[in-house]
């Protein structure tokens, strides 16, 4: 059981500068990031324990009504990790490979984390009553380190899983499965693997990232020598006082240039017969997911094709909410809703089925689920998309898209490309020859 946490207030300082004066230092540290000129939401670091015993996790209860907010934000301690795709495959009856790259699933207890709220620009430092004090003294000396500077990582060129000919083939055979009537929605992904000489810094891959595409869900997480990098533009689902919502993002369009091709590019995407199509088709199977796990009656979609925009695409959001059934667990909300229909296509277990063929490689922990899930019964998860997993071996980064019968092969070729370019940038590295 962990302790309850109190708070202190401590003077605003960048997280940048935070994170790196000591938990950049440490083997087990996470730092979940609302971005870096981010003006509303928040963001929390701090240094963690592995979690060994992955139940206590999954075990948590969601379905009560939430005590009243503190004023250090939603996050009140609990863990803060991620889970992967293959396993959860295979919970939900679909077949599945093994990836031994890092950990299908990694939690951290997080009982000492700093957290910051952009809208007030008000920091906090949040411990065990016993202390607290300690520590929002040494979060203040952290607090005076210097903001980092990082420099160009050393250049690659990445490994493509499949060459892009391969994937568009494997496009084809996705279609031919859809006219047969064996799914109406896939999403097929790739791989790209970076290796180096010298072990791949997580932090300076982090620091890149969010420079590069700051996204209201990006994040790093450490644990030895494994590490997730995100800038995920994707939150999966929130629960907070007994109310879950998930927002599935299923349509993409690259930025334009200047302002007139970017204003183009986000009203096509919006005017999209197919991406309407393919949003809809996942709004409705997440729509069925948390009807397992809702109070009759209470699913309803909050917002319906909205176009948002990140520093290099726009996206097609739509918002699903529901009111949880008492006592409904972490592991009970996961087994109706995860994988993310999102990322698997519809209907879920059909689509799975098929991608293991095509893909014939495990996703590992692309595709799958991070951020923290509150002891109080709170959660926060984003989707393991625009991602970079770091392990003893290099590091990888997974990209795909929704393909529907209307798909182009060449317009699903390109968008996987948009997806990693900026991932793998941070790496120093290039989509290689074809991509």
């Amino acid at each position: 059981m962990l302790p309850t946490l109190s708070a202190l207030p401590v003077a605003w300082a960048d997280p940048a500068a935070v994170f790196a004066g000591g938990p950049a230092r440490e083997p087990h540290a996470f730092w979940l990031d609302a971005g870096p000129e981010a003006v509303t939401g928040w963001s929390w670091i701090g240094i963690g324990e592995p979690e060994p015993d992955h139940a206590v996790v999954h075990s948590v209860g969601l379905g009560t009504p939430r005590a009243a907010a503190s004023s250090w934000g939603p996050f009140h301690g609990g863990w803060v990790g991620w889970i992967g795709y293959d396993d959860a495959a295979a919970r939900a009856g679909a077949p599945h490979r093994d990836d031994t790259a890092a950990p299908d699933q990694l939690w951290l207890r997080a009982t000492h984390f700093v957290a910051f709220d952009h809208a007030e620009r008000r920091m906090w430092a949040v411990a065990p009553a016993d202390d607290v004090e300690a520590f929002a003294a040494q979060a203040t000396v952290w607090a005076c380190a210097e903001r980092p500077t990082v420099s160009p990582a050393a250049r690659h060129i990445a490994r493509a899983r499949v060459s892009a000919r391969v994937y568009a083939r494997r496009i084809e055979q996705c279609r031919a499965a859809i006219r047969e009537g064996d799914a109406y929605q896939l999403c097929l992904t790739t791989r790209f693997e970076v290796a180096g000489a010298e072990p791949i810094d997580p932090v300076a891959a982090h620091l890149r990232l969010r420079a590069s595409s700051p996204a209201h869900h990006g994040g790093l997480i450490r644990s030895d020598d494994v590490a997730l990098v995100s800038a995920s533009p994707e939150r999966f689902l929130e629960a907070a006082g007994g109310v879950v919502r998930t927002r599935p993002i299923k349509g993409t369009r690259p930025r334009g240039t200047d302002a007139a091709t970017d204003a183009a590019s986000a009203a096509e995407l919006a005017a999209s017969t197919k991406e309407r199509a393919e949003n809809v088709m996942i709004v409705d199977l997440m729509r069925n997911d948390l009807s397992r796990v809702c109070a009759p009656a209470s699913v309803a979609v909050d917002a319906l094709l909205a176009v948002e925009s990140y520093p290099a695409v726009h996206q097609l959001v739509s918002t699903v909410g529901g009111r949880l059934l008492p006592h409904v667990t972490v592991a009970e909300l996961l087994a109706a809703t995860f994988p993310a229909g999102s990322m698997t296509g519809a209907p879920k277990l059909s689509a799975m089925t098929i991608l293991h063929e095509l893909e014939a490689a495990p996703r590992g922990v692309f595709a799958g689920c991070f951020g923290w899930v509150g002891a109080d019964g709170a959660l926060d998860l984003a989707m393991v998309i625009r991602s970079i997993v770091v392990h003893p071996g290099g590091a990888y980064v997974g990209a795909g898209g929704g393909i529907t019968w209307g798909s182009d092969p060449e317009a699903e070729v390109a968008e996987v490309a948009v997806k990693a370019r900026a991932p793998l940038a941070a790496l120093g590295a290039h989509l290689p020859s074809g991509w």
